[in-house]
């Protein structure tokens, strides 16, 4: 991310935390149930879900949500999920990254289909609009959480690439291996993590007039509310 659209982004992203920490809890119990499915309930030899529970458990899923979704994994009933990525040309050349877990591929086609039919966009090619994006580790912690040399220097040692500050927290990432190391050493120091996880960074950021952005919005909010898409990226400045 750069410049002030980094933190532009991060707003509109922190005001809907409630539906962002909604569509990841989301997410991980989809990925909890597909890794039961693939390998098993047991984590010791079950390596995906072992990782997912760290994933999980880092961004403080409940641990009943966790054992309540491993059990039912293990039910005939059951759908097994994809994991799918449609990326998307929005208004004005604004590229869109959709990730996507679902058990009915052929439902969310469908669904994307009449989001660019209501709300303009059209589907691309795949890589035509992931090459702008770099997947990165991203920590948030709150201001009042700590002050800022002090984290800098913690999370920097750590292994963190880059550290940000804006009006009302820090912005930390990380390599995406990195990411929850990074984050267990900052809570280690008593620093709690406002979130933490994987995001697509754009590289570079398309400039939009008001009446473009607001129809950009338009889509990316038809789209963000579709049950199987779990997060959307783009690169439309703020």
């Amino acid at each position: 991310m750069a410049g002030h659209s980094k933190w532009a982004n991060i707003k509109h992203r922190k005001e809907r935390a409630d539906k962002a920490k909604g569509k990841l809890f989301s997410r991980l119990v989809k990925e909890i149930i597909s890794a039961v499915r693939q390998g098993g309930p047991d984590p010791k030899s079950n390596t995906k879900l072992r990782l997912v529970l760290q994933k999980a458990r880092g961004a403080n899923l409940p641990n009943e949500n966790i054992e309540r979704n491993i059990k039912k994994a293990s039910s005939a009933d059951q759908s097994d999920y994809t994991e799918m990525t449609y990326e998307l040309y929005g208004h004005g050349g604004v590229g869109l990254i959709v990730e996507i877990m679902t058990d009915n591929k052929n439902r969310i086609a469908s669904d994307l289909r009449i989001a660019t039919n209501k709300k303009g966009g059209t589907i691309a090619t795949p890589g035509a609009v992931a090459f702008n994006f770099d997947r990165r580790g991203v920590i948030q912690v709150l201001k009042k959480e700590s002050e800022e040399e002090p984290l800098f220097l913690l999370a920097t040692e750590a292994g963190a690439e880059d550290f940000e500050t804006g009006e009302e927290l820090y912005l930390i990432l990380t390599a995406p291996e990195e990411l929850y190391s990074v984050k267990e050493k900052i809570e280690s120091q008593g620093i709690k993590c406002e979130a933490a996880g994987l995001e697509m960074i754009p590289k570079t950021y398309v400039e939009c007039d008001p009446e473009t952005a607001r129809a950009n919005l338009e889509l990316i909010d038809w789209i963000e509310a579709l049950d199987d898409v779990d997060a959307l990226y783009h690169n439309m400045k703020n």
